[in-house]
């Protein structure tokens, strides 16, 4: 039964996985982040485009 609980305490594995989900939730997080600023750049940019073309 020690040796059981000695190889758990060992166990690394369980710790790399939550690490790589880390890592995927944040880059995941900076990627909905950088669109959601490209989107409103591209809608500040069209919106001018449309004000230039009917005269405002």
């Amino acid at each position: 039964m020690s040796n059981l609980i000695a190889r758990f305490v060992k166990d690394e594995s369980g710790a790399t996985a939550i690490e790589y989900g880390l890592i995927a939730a944040l880059i995941a997080l900076a990627i909905m982040v950088g669109a959601g600023a490209l989107g409103n750049a591209l809608n500040e940019k069209f919106g001018d485009i449309a004000d230039e073309i009917n005269g405002s």
